[in-house]
């Protein structure tokens, strides 16, 4: 009886968000089915607030975006163009709002040869903003664009593994890798490999034309993106804004002040020391969730004085951690370790000693680098909100230990080209990844042209990329926990990031704005989702 009762109520709940039966029906029937007038009332408004309704113009204020943004995937360095693919474009799979990885422009994927090949299965129908309909020789031209010889994308690391890529018949995909890797699912959801439309074998990356929910109808770089809803989205319950609009405000209090004045409807990047003034505004929702964000520091080994390991080390002794989270995260976060693998990431190395502040150990490396004279730390707020802070705190902590640091205010535009991964030293954000393996491959591997801290010739760096290289085909989760402890203990003690703190996304919503009852955390704003997964209230 109690199961008829639950399969009746689920049936009724189905039709009154579709629209089948009105509000007065649906609670008719739920108190015909048992259930208190109180509890039917409070069951129909829950389901109101979360049926999306269609239509509305959405405008997403940013921290990111610079002058020198480019629609080529291939170079997509901020959450601005990462929320403009994912806009336009769509993957073999994503990362779904409960953070649960799921087929997307594949309708199906399976392992073969112990996870070695790996099958793609596309949606049929699928067409691109051209009118192009989507097949396998589309998703093979764009993964063949990433891992060219000649290729500069952020994604060739990611694929490096890949040693054919195949259409079978219009459909189907198949991917061979060099060894075993139960992760390749999930790199395939990446935002640079968004699928695009080729002709006679080849892609054009600036076209801005995929198979998203809105078609692009201008851009200018480091200022706006405007898009129109697909009308012939495939994908159903999504794509609910008429038009969208992202615009790149990297002053946070400008971005604050343009959610409040209603300019805006959504924000992101909150400052942790304005939350508590924003929750009193009336018209205004914090929205926080804990992922793989992570704020750090790199060096690069190949810019002097980096090279020098006690250097580092005496740089990582430097950083008050636990000061930093208190100062600028305001408790919004949780302490970092040198290494870039969040504590919600299956095989975060838990058991790795934390690294403490201690100015007597940092005077001790610096001593055996030989180094002296001031040491530039570059830093801006697009990297984060307080980052100059931050490098300041770094400086006062590091003074006690006889170590000068000259922090460098670098312009906010155009920080991600000439600053990252360019200089010896700076402030940087990582969205973080769901996996170890793809965090790594991001970051770290010699191979990757993101690996923001040049660290590719010690000799601990050629042991990690051999033991993330063995742990990709290691089925046993024992054996992969064991290498991914060690993967994690080789950056900490010998890498060239400074990983000071987890922080928690902070976005900022206008009460017209709703959302599902689950909301993503790979990445900010509902996996950079939110113009595909939220609506007008």
């Amino acid at each position: 009886m109690t199961d008829r009762r639950t399969r009746y109520i689920d049936d009724q709940t189905t039709k009154f968000a579709s629209g089948r039966i009105g509000r007065r029906t649906f609670i008719r029937s739920l108190v015909a089915a048992g259930l208190a007038v109180p509890t039917a009332m409070s069951m129909a408004g829950r389901v109101l607030a979360a049926t999306p309704n269609a239509g509305g113009s959405f405008k997403l204020g940013m921290g990111h975006g610079s002058t020198t943004d480019s629609l080529d995937p291939a170079t997509y360095e901020n959450g601005f163009m990462t929320h403009t693919g994912l806009t336009y474009g769509n993957n073999l799979t994503e990362v779904g709002p409960d953070g649960a990885l799921r087929p997307e422009l594949a309708e199906s994927y399976e392992a073969d040869n112990g996870g070695a090949t790996w099958i793609f299965n596309l949606r049929q129908g699928v067409e691109f903003h051209n009118g192009k309909t989507l097949t396998a020789a589309d998703v093979v031209a764009t993964m063949d664009y990433h891992r060219g010889e000649d290729s500069k994308s952020a994604a060739k690391g990611l694929l490096t593994a890949v040693t054919d890529i195949r259409a079978d018949g219009a459909n189907r995909v198949i991917f061979d890798l060099e060894s075993p890797n139960a992760d390749f699912p999930f790199i395939v959801s990446d935002y640079h490999l968004i699928i695009l439309p080729s002709t006679d074998g080849s892609v054009d990356p600036t076209a801005g034309i995929g198979t998203g929910g809105y078609a692009i109808q201008s851009f200018e770089p480091g200022v706006r993106m405007i898009a129109s809803r697909n009308p012939n989205y495939w994908k159903e319950g999504a794509a609910h804004f008429d038009d969208v609009e992202l615009l790149s405000i990297i002053d946070v209090t400008a971005r604050q002040n343009a959610l409040l004045s209603g300019e805006i409807h959504v924000a992101d990047r909150m400052d942790p020391k304005t939350v508590a003034l924003l929750e009193r505004a009336p018209n205004i929702n914090i929205l926080e969730k804990t992922g793989f964000l992570h704020y750090t520091f790199p060096m690069r080994l190949d810019v002097d004085p980096f090279g020098d390991y006690d250097l580092r080390m005496a740089l990582k002794y430097s950083v008050n951690k636990q000061e930093m989270v208190d100062k600028i995260l305001l408790g919004h976060g949780t302490l970092g370790n040198d290494h870039p693998i969040s504590p919600s990431v299956p095989f975060h190395a838990a058991a790795l000693e934390q690294r403490e502040y201690d100015a007597d150990k940092a005077r001790f490396h610096y001593e055996r680098s030989g180094h002296s004279g001031p040491i530039q730390l570059s830093a801006s707020d697009a990297a984060f909100a307080g980052a100059v802070d931050a490098a300041q705190l770094i400086q006062s902590s590091a003074a006690a230990a006889g170590i000068e640091i000259e922090v460098i205010r670098e312009p906010k535009d155009g920080y991600w080209s000439n600053v990252w991964n360019k200089k010896g030293w700076c402030a940087c954000y990582w969205g973080g990844r769901p996996t170890a393996d793809w965090m790594f491959s991001s970051a770290y591997v010699a191979s990757s042209e993101w690996n923001d801290t040049a660290w590719r010739t010690t000799d601990s760096a050629v042991q990690f990329n051999s033991i993330v290289e063995q742990a990709r085909a290691e089925l046993d989760q024992s054996k992969r926990g064991d290498m991914y402890f060690e993967a994690q203990r080789l950056i900490h003690d010998d890498g060239g990031a400074i990983v000071p703190m987890f922080a928690n996304y902070i976005m900022g919503l206008n009460t017209s704005i709703a959302h599902g009852e689950d909301v993503a955390a790979n990445w900010e704003l509902d996996g950079n989702k939110a113009t595909e997964r939220w609506w007008m209230a």
